[in-house]
């Protein structure tokens, strides 16, 4: 199971720091790629940062420098850091566990989904 928590309402200009735990018998998010997308309504789920079981990091255009994808592979948590949050961030943010160590940006590719924390960001 995953688990997201620190979704909140932020002026634009703020930051949030997202975490996903994961958990279940025997689970480890070790080897896998760990991945954050976002969802609007009407409008077809996101990537927004991948981080492979290596550790190799990937960000969609629209927030690189600005978040920050990390694990913890001893606590089998992942963070997502987000700042000089735009209005445009706004969305429900996902976390998604890969079943292999490479990432890929489809989330077809992903077999485990937290149910979502909700970021929104005002002008």
């Amino acid at each position: 199971q995953l688990a997201e928590s620190g979704g909140d309402s932020v002026q634009a200009g703020g930051s949030l720091r997202l975490s996903c735990a994961a958990s279940g018998n025997r689970y480890t998010m070790r080897p896998y790629c760990m991945g954050w997308f976002r969802q609007v309504p009407a409008k077809e789920r996101e990537a927004v940062a991948r981080i492979a079981g290596f550790g190799g990091m990937t960000y969609a255009d629209s927030v690189k420098g600005r978040f920050t994808i990390s694990r913890d592979n001893v606590n089998d948590t992942l963070y997502l850091q987000m700042n000089n949050l735009k209005p445009e961030d706004t969305a429900m943010y996902y976390c998604a566990a890969g079943t292999t160590s490479d990432c890929s940006p489809s989330p077809d590719e992903y077999n485990y989904w937290g149910q979502g924390t909700q970021v929104t960001v005002s002008s």
